[in-house]
């Protein structure tokens, strides 16, 4: 049975990390899971993804201490170089996904939320990167994406120091987009997908690469990168209908990702 739920719905796929005795702890079994998950959403050309964690107290409390502790080093790296490839392949699917965090975000949990696009928190939510007090760093990618998403001070303080900080503090350093109440939570993130399906995917996926690829470069290239991609709407009939809509005052009917 797989540690990972996975359902599909008008064009959102919600995925669902399963091991809530665990507080849904990452194991090699959940990674390997995860990674055949994301070949579905891929398959079933979903638009946008969901990816949450099962249970009332956790999003993902962090890698699996316990498959970890025994490790040897040759071991570890191998471990860390399986959670990296699989945290590589969510970043780079070309449809939007959003970290529905509904708990505890710790160490690979946050490392797991940062690989996705938009990050939603209930008012719960606790995040870190622990590592430092297990003796070992950050292995699936935190010491990277966090000094992108936040700048270096702030994730040198909570890389270095291991202390967990709140939702309220998240949400002022930029390290998530909004916080919600825990029951409002699910339906905030559900809305905000559904308001993306709605849009022309061609030019969603065109925004997503633009942005992913740019920020990796100097702004000159990042233009000419954008002048790409914006060509590359034209001519489609979503963006005949969605000009033509707005010429004639009407709204566009739904796109056909054509």
């Amino acid at each position: 049975m797989s540690l990972v739920n996975y359902e599909l719905a008008d064009g959102i796929a919600t995925l669902t990390i399963n091991r809530p005795e665990a507080l849904n702890a990452l194991n090699s079994q959940v990674l390997t899971d995860l990674s055949e998950v994301l070949d579905k959403v891929v398959a079933d050309k979903a638009r946008v993804v969901l990816l949450t964690g099962a249970g009332e107290k956790s999003f993902v409390a962090g890698a699996d201490i316990s498959e970890m502790a025994s490790l040897t080093p040759r071991e570890a790296q191998a471990f860390g170089e399986l959670g990296n490839s699989v945290f590589r392949k969510l970043e780079r699917l070309p449809v939007p996904t959003i970290a529905v965090i509904n708990g505890f975000c710790l160490g690979g949990g946050n490392e797991l939320a940062m690989s996705c696009d938009i990050r939603l928190a209930s008012a719960n939510a606790l995040f870190g990167q622990p590592e430092v007090g297990l003796g070992i760093t950050a292995g699936f990618g935190g010491t990277q994406r966090l000094a992108r998403l936040i700048g270096v001070g702030l994730a040198k303080e909570i890389l270095l120091t291991g202390r967990n900080i709140d939702a309220a503090r998240a949400l002022s350093i930029g390290l998530v987009n909004a916080v919600y109440e825990k029951e409002e939570l699910l339906p905030a993130a559900q809305k905000m997908a559904t308001d993306i399906v709605r849009k022309a995917p061609i030019a969603v996926r065109a925004t997503k690469a633009a942005l992913n690829l740019g920020i990796q470069t100097d702004i000159d290239s990042g233009i000419a990168l954008e002048a790409v991609y914006f060509g590359s709407c034209f001519g489609s009939e979503d963006q005949i209908e969605g000009m033509t809509a707005f010429l004639e005052k009407r709204k566009p009917t739904p796109f056909q990702d054509k």
